[in-house]
């Protein structure tokens, strides 16, 4: 009977150790899978990121297209570092609040600037007609002179 109780205890501490093996292999194969969904992770954000930045350009450069194909240059005054200054700054913004902030500022400065534009008009016209005018008497006290 002794024997069979040592045999019994060996088989125990066997299975103990297989056991032990059992779960040293689990926790690897555990820490593994983590470190595969860690990479696909990553690897799907870089994927994410990737096809926004093409998506951005495509529509940049369809914005181009119908530009030239409907004969506007753009603005020839604003400058390659500029027009990327600007991409930059609409870039950073974020969120869509702070989009929408820069949006409303823009076209405030816009409206502003329009404004500016008609007053600058509407005075570059009563120079002329003035200028006008005063050539107009001029011309008339020359002929009434001779």
């Amino acid at each position: 009977m002794n024997e069979e109780v040592v045999q019994w205890l060996t088989e125990i501490r066997s299975l103990q150790e297989e056991l032990t093996q059992c779960r040293s292999d689990r926790d690897a194969s555990d820490k593994s899978a983590a470190h595969w969904r860690e990479l696909y992770s990553t690897e799907a954000q870089q994927r994410r990121v990737e096809a926004r930045l093409a998506r951005e350009n495509l529509n940049r450069l369809e914005r181009e297209i119908r530009q030239l194909k409907t004969g506007g240059v753009g603005n020839a005054s604003t400058s390659d570092e500029e027009r990327a200054a600007v991409e930059a700054e609409v870039l950073a913004l974020k969120d869509i609040e702070s989009l929408q902030q820069k949006l409303i500022a823009t076209i405030e400065e816009r409206d502003r600037a329009l404004a500016a534009l008609k007053v600058e008009q509407e005075q570059h016209q009563q120079t002329r007609d003035s200028l006008t005018a005063i050539i107009s008497d001029t011309v008339e006290q020359l002929s009434q002179y001779r």
